[in-house]
């Protein structure tokens, strides 16, 4: 298993600090090696994920809240419980409906996320 010294076994939400990202958005990485990353990312109302794109795979869980989720042009509103997913270098971004949380999930792990 390749290990960096941000990997955690166990991940306990209490211990990692909220980082402001500004435009309604805060984030946790909560975990990651040189393939897997784990983020949480929190919303509130009206805060915009941008449209981006990243050569990484990404699956996304909603923790919370309700979402108008954008990938490759084709938009849909999700709801907690609900997911999705994002090939690589493709268009997407979201909206936040009603304050909430995601659960990024990228492969590999986002170099850009932790320089």
């Amino acid at each position: 298993m390749s290990t960096s010294e941000e990997t955690k076994v166990f991940i306990e939400n209490r211990d990692i600090p909220w980082e402001n990202m500004g435009n309604g958005i805060k984030r946790k990485i909560m975990s990651y090696d040189d393939r897997l990353m784990l983020v949480k990312v929190e919303f509130e109302k009206g805060g915009v994920g941008s449209l981006h794109k990243h050569h990484h795979s990404q699956i996304t869980h909603i923790e919370s809240g309700v979402f108008e989720v954008e990938i490759n042009s084709e938009k849909k509103v999700l709801s907690a419980g609900d997911g999705f997913y994002i090939p690589p270098n493709v268009m997407h971004g979201a909206v936040c409906l009603e304050a909430g949380v995601l659960i990024d999930v990228f492969s590999p792990m986002r170099e850009d996320f932790v320089k």
